[in-house]
């Protein structure tokens, strides 16, 4: 039983840390700016931005953001 209480509270943080961090297309625009992703992924460079960038059109679309996290490029901070 401890165990189980051990990891259903890491996965309480693990969540509650997800929810805490949710990323906003503040402008509505159906694209993330480096401003808007690094409102959640605090450490995100402006070099890191472009490299996520795969048709460098200056922003980030719903394919590439999931492709930056399938490739382990783009993590939550901790």
């Amino acid at each position: 039983m401890t165990r189980f209480a051990i990891a259903f509270s890491t996965l309480a943080l693990v969540a509650g840390a997800a929810f805490a961090q949710e990323l906003v297309d503040t402008d509505g625009n159906g694209t993330y700016s480096l401003e808007e992703l690094q409102a959640v992924y605090t450490d995100l460079s402006a070099e890191a931005f472009a490299a996520l960038d795969a048709n460098a059109d200056g922003a980030i679309d719903a394919d590439e953001l999931q492709a930056a996290k399938d490739a382990g490029t783009l993590v939550l901070p901790q």
